[in-house]
């Protein structure tokens, strides 16, 4: 029998290291043998890649997945004109490129760029009378207007109005939290609410185990950044604007005394640089900045801390979930959750007691939940990222949520 051929459209794919990139590759490789899977994905550059071709479009193959990459204009993540250019930039090569794609059965977007990631797959399924599975990882405009992006409150007036439209549209909307499935209830006043599934985004739990500070790659990894023998509070992924980062690295001031104490930020993005210039401004230390670490090394990255930082603005509840919890609980390492209440990720928290929550723009909170995890005792601090990993063994494994996505796509299909 012939497979079903679906184009995932989803921006970041394989070698990008934007969370959702990962993901989705290992998504669409676990995929390959169940359809015939195409990716219209932009060239390399969430990290601030160079793009190595001056094609507009270039085939590419990973494994049996044919990869279509779009060449887009270099983002500046601090701009709003350079982040307006490359979306719309992509939406309109992304739609080209979908539209040259034959004998299409599913079309499969997600919600990035915001609001045009699923218009893509609205247009597709109009004009190639296909499927549309529409995956949320984060609500917008309610995201953008949780940290007053712009003032102009018609522009998200509108944006709601057309997501709802991709939302209806669809075949199945896909969302990664309970909380998020609360919030298109909530978009669609509990009537006519669009078919829709929750599944939970995962880490690869075979890869990522808890480990000893002791390993010989995570003694490097802190030789080389000056780490060695320090107490270390680490936030790895985006440092964007929906986490409150320019607001919370603040607190560092406190603890700048702390000889032993260190506060890793591993990542890019667009507070990055406001960040970096209060500790400079205030020569503060002990912390440091790193570039994303090769997705093969996370593993050994993640195990270097011994609180990890799980944060989100506020106004995000039921918007967005972290994924990196997920990491933090496959390395089995105390969190620190910035997070409101009834959120998923300050729910998984407190299911499973890896960790504190505090308020998001509790600011006080924070700095005395550092000081409580950094004065805890060694063994009481190391159960309770154990009990992290043992809640992602019982309930979050890579394998249930796959599975769940294959299921989803076959229902969808022969419907």
């Amino acid at each position: 029998m012939k497979k079903k051929k679906i184009a995932f459209v989803i921006n970041y794919f394989y070698p990008d290291l934007a969370s959702t990139g990962q993901l989705l590759t290992e998504l669409c490789l676990d995929l390959q043998d169940d359809f015939e899977i195409v990716v219209i994905a932009a060239q390399p550059g969430y990290a601030g890649e160079q793009a190595k071709t001056t094609k507009l479009f270039q085939r590419d193959y990973l494994e049996n997945i044919k990869v279509i990459r779009i060449r887009l204009p270099k983002v500046d993540k601090t701009s709003k004109v350079s982040r307006m250019s490359y979306i719309f930039s992509y939406f309109v090569l992304a739609n080209l490129a979908l539209w040259k794609e034959k004998g299409i059965d599913a079309i499969y977007t997600i919600s990035q760029p915001p609001i045009l990631g699923g218009l893509i797959g609205t247009i597709g399924k109009f004009f190639k009378k296909s499927k549309h599975i529409y995956n949320i990882q984060d609500f917008n405009p309610e995201q953008a207007a949780a940290v007053s992006y712009t003032n102009k409150q018609y522009i998200f007036k509108f944006a709601k109005q057309l997501d709802m439209l991709n939302c209806r549209y669809s075949d199945c909307v896909i969302v990664v939290g309970n909380d998020m499935s609360e919030t298109l209830k909530k978009r669609f006043e509990n009537k006519k609410i669009p078919h829709h599934v929750v599944i939970n985004n995962w880490t690869n739990e075979a890869e990522i185990l808890p480990l000893s500070k002791e390993d010989n790659h995570i003694q490097n990894f802190l030789n080389k950044n000056n780490l060695s023998n320090k107490f270390i509070i680490m936030y790895s992924g985006n440092i964007g604007l929906y986490y409150d980062l320019e607001n919370i690295i603040k607190i560092t001031k406190y603890f700048e005394d702390y000889e032993n104490l260190a506060f890793v930020f591993i990542g890019e993005g667009a507070v990055k640089q406001k960040m970096q210039l209060f500790v400079e401004e205030n020569k503060i230390s002990n912390v440091y900045f790193l570039p994303y670490q090769p997705k093969e090394f996370i593993k050994y990255s993640l195990n270097a801390g011994d609180v990890h930082l799980v944060v989100n603005q506020k106004g995000i509840k039921g918007v967005s979930v972290p994924s990196k919890i997920y990491g933090v609980m496959a390395a089995g390492k105390p969190i620190l959750g910035v997070l409101e209440q009834g959120s998923e990720a300050q729910m998984l928290i407190e299911k499973s007691k890896c960790g504190v929550v505090v308020e998001p723009q509790d600011y006080e909170g924070i700095t005395a939940q550092i000081e409580y995890l950094y004065k805890l005792e060694k063994d009481k601090l190391l159960n309770l990222g154990f009990n992290g990993r043992d809640y992602l063994d019982q309930h979050l494994k890579r394998d249930i949520s796959i599975n769940k996505y294959r299921e989803t796509l076959n229902d969808v299909l022969q419907s």
